[in-house]
Parts: structure tokens; sequence; C-alpha cells
């Protein structure tokens, strides 16, 4: 008996429908995101097609999620004082779902992409980096067919509506040494030398969720942060962004006391960035890159204390037994867990483009740090 093989379109369309209900947010404190819709998209692109709909149903029994927010009052999107006033403001997400939703009426998706992404990215923080990272996995889904589904165009509404009502500026502003090409001062402008140069306040103590906030609310008050904002030289994005995913692959790897989460987003949050440049206008990509730089120096900070076992990490990749990726893969299914997933499949796509052991030894570690479902 053959199996039925179900595409990539029919798997993320079937979980977008079996998860239309449920809120932009879940738990009892109320601000951890809905990953369902990533989480569902990843295991579609890593073949797992037949396997999404179970894993759906698992997600959605795994914790609560709330209510969708319902709409209450109109955003224009066409003036600046209707919409500015609501970024950052959750109880607003209704609205900005429903503004996105008639902005795709009217329009070509990739234009409201390019209409909003400059927009939304000061803010690129929002939900720890979730509003960008939702955003980037209905894009692939929308550029991966000429005709969206509904449920397609949904979900592009809801990862922008995330982005805006969790809008979060971080203090200062993130810019290149000088134009593309060049290179000033202070410092190399090499990124790997950046966060080493970063200095980092040690930790009193085992960082609690609530506390990791605090420390991310107080980034300014760090000392090197706003140097830090100053201290990449422009680079070709692309080129870039592979130089982000792989340091803080092993960033992550080099810091297992770390609570095992946020630091992903270091990886996840350029990789998704990667999915969508090709979409967005070219004088967008490098505000893109300057953000994301900013939200690195904030993760920084906030959640590692010193660089001790960074400056090795290379090396302890490189010596560190990794299965291959099909079976990474095969084990982030196994181990149900949103986070190990997204993550598997960032890493793996990222390593695809530009090899690094750190990819391979971070994911190992990831699935073996958190606990799975």
């Amino acid at each position: 008996m053959t199996s039925h093989v179900i595409s990539y379109g029919d798997a993320v369309n079937d979980a977008l429908e079996r998860m239309d209900d449920l809120g932009y947010e879940r738990g009892a404190q109320g601000d951890l995101a809905n990953h369902g819709p990533m989480g569902a998209e990843a295991l579609a692109v890593m073949g797992h097609g037949e396997q999404v709909a179970a894993w759906v149903e698992g997600y959605r029994h795994a914790m609560p999620h709330h209510e969708p927010p319902a709409p209450r009052f109109a955003l224009d999107p066409a003036d600046e004082a209707s919409w500015r006033p609501a970024l950052g403001t959750f109880n607003r997400a209704g609205d900005w779902e429903r503004l996105f939703e008639r902005e795709l009426a009217d329009r070509p998706w990739r234009d409201v992409l390019a209409r909003w992404w400059g927009r939304l990215l000061p803010g690129t923080l929002a939900g720890l980096t979730h509003g960008m990272i939702r955003t980037a996995h209905a894009v692939r889904g929308l550029a991966a067919t000429p005709h969206p589904s509904a449920a397609q165009l949904t979900e592009f509404a809801r990862g922008l509506a995330y982005w805006a009502a969790r809008y979060t500026g971080l203090p200062g502003e993130a810019a290149f040494q000088g134009p593309y090409g060049t290179q000033g001062s202070p410092g190399s402008g090499r990124l790997a030398d950046a966060v080493a140069a970063l200095p980092r306040r040690p930790m009193t103590a085992h960082v609690t969720r609530g506390g990791a906030a605090e420390r991310l609310r107080a980034v300014d008050e760090f000392a090197g942060y706003r140097e830090a904002l100053h201290a990449l030289a422009p680079a070709d994005p692309q080129l870039l962004l592979s130089e982000m995913t792989a340091e803080f692959a092993g960033i992550y790897l080099a810091h297992p006391e770390v609570f095992p989460v946020p630091l992903i987003h270091g990886v996840t949050a350029p990789a998704a960035a990667r999915l969508v440049l090709p979409h967005l206008p070219a004088e967008l990509h490098t505000p893109t890159l300057a953000a994301l730089w900013q939200v690195h120096v904030a993760l920084l900070l906030a959640f590692t204390g010193d660089r001790q076992h960074e400056e090795a990490v290379a090396g302890t990749a490189r010596e560190t037994p990794v299965p291959a990726f099909d079976e990474l893969a095969a084990r982030a299914l196994e181990h149900q867990d949103e986070h190990v997933i997204k993550f598997t499949e960032a890493c793996i796509r990222e390593h695809a483009l530009r090899p690094d052991p750190r990819f391979a030894a971070a994911v190992l570690a990831a699935q073996q740090r958190i606990p799975r479902r």
C-alpha cells in the first residue's frame, strides 16, 4: 500500500485552516507567541507534510491559546496619525489584522509587504522577533504559489498584525560605519569582532523570564550598547545574514547556562529575513540588516553575562559528533517542540547556503536542551 504524499502547499493550507481559531498568543501570562503556523510551515519545508496535521493537533492541545482579538476601531493606513499611535498597542491587534486584510483586498501582497516592512522595522524586537518571523514564514508560503489561498493571505495579515501590535522599539538607531564597500572606525567593522568587543554584564543569578524582560528594557544602561550600534561596516546583505546566523548559532552553543529558547532567535530572525529580502525593494535591505544587528546586541546584553566559551565555540562545533541534517530533521519532528522545529529548519537552510559546523552542533544542542513536547 502506497502512502499519500501531501504537497507543501496542501500541508500548509490544511494547517492554517486547522489553526484559524487560535489567537496571537498563549499561556497563562498571555505573551507567548502563537508558533503554530510557523512550526507547521517549517515542518512542511523539511518534507514532513504527511505529519503536519497530527503535529498541529498536538500543538493545539499542548497549551491554551487566547481568543483571537476582535477589531474595535478602524485604522487608516494612509493616515500616519491614525496608525502610528497604535503601534505596540496589543489590544489593537484585531484592528491591525483588519487593516491588513483591507490592504490585501486592494493590492498585491508584495506591495503591502513593501509598504509596511520599513514602517515596522524599528519594532523588530516585537514578540522576541516573532512578528518578523511569522511574517516571513507567511511570505515563503505566498511566494511558493501564483494563486495564494485565502488562508495564506489571512496568515500574512496576521503576521504583520502581530508585528505591529507587539511593536517594540529599542533605544538608539543602528547604522553602518560608512557607504557600502568602505570601512570606517572604530573597530574592524566585522560582525565577529563587534560581538567579541561588546562588554557583558555578569549575571548575578539565573535570569528568569521576567528578569530577562527587565534586562531588555534596561539595555540602554549597559556599557557598550550605543557604541555597538555603529560597530559594523556595510557588507553584502546575503553575506552578512550568513555571518549573523553562523555567529549566533555559535553563541547559542556556547551558552548552555541560559534558558534554552531566547538565543535561538539570534538565528531564526535573520534566517527569516533572508526569506523576505527577494520580495523587498533594494533600499530596504540595509535597514533590515541594521535592525537585526540592533536586536542581536540587545539579545547578547540581556541573555549572556560573559563570553568565556564563545572564543572556543568554533572548535567545539568541529569536534562535536553530529548526525546528518536529514537525521536532525527527523529528530526535530520526533521532538515536537515548535522552537526546535523552526531552529532546525533555519539552520539546515543556512548551512546549505554557507556551510559551517556551528549550525549542526547548535541544532543538536537545542534538541537536547529544550524539553520534548
